[in-house]
């Protein structure tokens, strides 16, 4: 143990007597630093969570990258057919990262009750639909079975379901316009087998899901013929990246859209989180800062004496600031036990007991989510005591100009 660190401990605990003016400002420096911590820790965990909840839940019903026939031109109804028989279908080997593709098809309706009526968008998928993305949105019933023949199980959001006045087990009529809007809409009969709910009120206002043969006879289609593809990437954070080679790696007749280009309000609204997190961070970093500067200034002036004193001994201007300055490291890393401590706590209580509820109409999800995330904490507290002992190297400059004669007269 060198010297600097030695006498910076006994600086530390040494027991303040009453009349001392650091011990309460000490104190202050602690809370903020702690406070600090706490603010900036569950900003980026409910931050992240936040826009990583979201996005699972759009990814969720839409797929990362979606593929369509030019000619749809991004309609949310299914036009024109594509075949199944693709390069890219079912597995997509040109492109390194996509987990799943799935097909699926899409066609507007109206469902009727006896009571009221809602125009609907119906979603067909097929044995290759990834149900687990939605079974946790799926609030009551079950996923409906479509691996065997074709029936009329289907799934609907509690918002449409508690405006229709349906219940899981219900049977209502929907009715399809034909192509072209000449004769009779078509007529289908739907078993409601579950109900989900995403909080999106653009997918639960509108999808009714079930079985995509039903919108392939209806459209006179065959059964090698779907609407569009819909792709999961492995890694989100590459979906900009991803989303290019994919359009390069399909065929000229066919399009391909990234779930950020198709929902970009959604997704430019997630990137002021960004800048909300930043604007947090730094505000917390300031506020620790000063608030150590001020206790090290004080510290400074109330152990005049003992700098004098070590100055007369022949230490160095630079060896007694370290003094202090191991001191203050001292009183930051105490900050950031308690602050790490206090603010981990309140995500772990929060992820697992949802105490804190949001609006999902503002939201989009009902409890607020966390994502904890070690390397962000660990840089965070990494980050606080680099730039605040950085900080610190100022006012410390000014231990070089007390000078030993005047300091050792000081009372």
């Amino acid at each position: 143990m060198n010297l600097e660190y030695f006498i910076a401990s006994r600086l530390v605990t040494a027991k303040n007597h009453k009349s001392s003016i650091s011990a309460p400002i000490i104190k202050i420096a602690i809370i903020a630093i702690a406070i600090g911590i706490i603010m900036m820790v569950i900003a980026i965990a409910t931050g992240v969570g936040l826009q990583e909840k979201i996005r699972e839940k759009v990814s969720a019903f839409n797929g990362d990258i979606i593929i369509t026939n030019f000619d749809d031109n991004q309609s949310e109804v299914s036009v024109v057919p594509i075949s199944i028989k693709q390069d890219f279908y079912p597995k997509f080997t040109k492109v390194k990262g996509i987990s799943h593709v799935q097909a699926v098809a899409s066609k507007a309706g109206i469902i009727r009750t006896a009571l009221s009526f809602e125009g609907i968008i119906f979603k067909g998928v097929g044995k290759d639909y990834k149900w687990n993305e939605l079974q946790e949105y799926l609030v009551a019933g079950r996923i409906p079975n479509l691996k065997a023949n074709l029936n009329t199980e289907v799934i609907l959001s509690q918002y449409l379901a508690n405006k229709l006045d349906l219940k899981v087990g219900d049977k209502f009529n929907t009715f399809f316009m034909k192509e072209g809007g000449n004769g009779m809409p078509n007529l289908r009969r739907f078993e409601l087998v579950g109900i989900y709910t995403s909080g999106f009120q653009e997918f639960d206002s509108a999808y009714l899901i079930g079985d995509i043969r039903h919108v392939q006879r209806m459209n006179k289609w065959s059964p090698e013929q779907v609407g569009e593809f819909e792709v999961f990437l492995d890694n989100f954070n590459q979906l900009k990246e991803k989303g290019e080679e994919v359009y390069k790696a399909i065929p000229s007749t066919l399009n391909s859209i990234t779930i950020e280009e198709k929902y970009i309000n959604i997704f430019e609204w997630l990137k002021l989180f960004d800048v909300n997190i930043i604007v947090i961070i730094v505000i917390m970093i300031i506020v620790a800062t000063i608030n150590m500067v001020v206790a090290l200034l004080v510290l400074i002036l109330e152990r005049t004496q003992m700098v004098g004193m070590l100055k007369a001994l022949g230490a160095n201007n630079w060896r007694v600031r370290k003094i202090f300055l191991y001191n203050a490291a001292y009183l930051i890393i105490k900050g950031l036990f308690w602050g790490n401590l206090i603010s981990i706590s309140m995500l772990l209580i929060q992820k697992y007991f949802g105490v804190i509820t949001l609006r999902p109409e503002n939201y989009y999800v009902s409890v607020a989510p966390v994502s904890i995330s070690v390397p962000a904490i660990l840089l965070i507290n990494a980050g606080t005591i680099v730039i605040c002992l950085a900080l610190l190297l100022i006012p410390s400059y000014i231990i070089t100009k007390i000078s030993p004669v005047k300091a050792l007269r000081y009372e």
